[in-house]
């Protein structure tokens, strides 16, 4: 699991069967302090996010394909919550 921050939804004209009636958008990653993490990715949004949302995200295929009910479907990355409040003990 990430932590991750919701930049802009991703629109396709074209996309894979598996993906129909689902929301895409690009996420950026982010560390525990809050800064940046690694490159921007596309993921599949299940919970309803919105661009700006600190969002949960689940990373990996099988689980990502479990989700969705789609053995087959191409999908790696899943938002699977949106994070209202966050404490980070030291």
């Amino acid at each position: 699991m990430k932590i991750a921050r919701v930049i802009a939804p991703v629109v396709a004209t074209q996309k894979h069967p598996s993906y129909n009636g689902l929301k895409t958008f690009l996420v950026k990653p982010l560390k525990l302090d809050g800064s940046a993490e690694n490159a921007t990715f596309v993921a599949i949004d299940r919970v309803q996010a919105g661009v700006g949302d600190l969002v949960l995200l689940m990373q990996e295929g099988s689980s990502a394909r479990f989700i969705l009910n789609d053995k087959d479907a191409p999908a790696r990355s899943v938002i699977v919550g949106v994070i209202d409040h966050m404490e980070i003990e030291k």
